[in-house]
């Protein structure tokens, strides 16, 4: 596994255990749908669906994570969560689907910071 997927599998589980703590039920983690792109993951918010996207960037290095989700896509992830409840068959939620970011910065020393945007699409 190269660095950067390993850093990117690493943020990503500290986004799901930051879910998780938050009382969020994961169903599912590295979702594809086929060329179309993967959901980070996929997770239950009481009755909302939650796509979240989990950018993970180390401090000094590009932008911060929260600037590298653009327009685009968010319109891809909300084309990918369809997919999902398509493909899965799962009915739409009542409490709709909601988009998430969480980005996460790895300073030189210290604990990573994640910050957790809520419905970004």
């Amino acid at each position: 596994m190269n660095a950067t997927r390993a850093l990117g599998r690493y943020g990503e589980e500290l986004a799901a255990r930051r879910l998780t703590r938050a009382g969020l039920h994961i169903l599912a983690r590295n979702w594809r749908c086929g060329r179309e792109g993967e959901i980070d993951i996929v997770a239950r918010d009481g009755d909302t669906l939650v796509i979240c996207e989990v950018k993970t960037r180390r401090v000094g290095r590009f932008e911060h994570p929260m600037a590298a989700v653009t327009p685009e896509k968010t319109a891809r992830l909300q084309h990918l969560a369809h997919c999902w409840l398509d493909r899965t068959g799962t009915p739409p939620p009542p409490g709709g689907v909601r988009i998430d970011l969480i980005g996460i910065v790895l300073p030189h020393r210290g604990a990573p910071v994640l910050t957790h945007a809520q419905g970004v699409a």
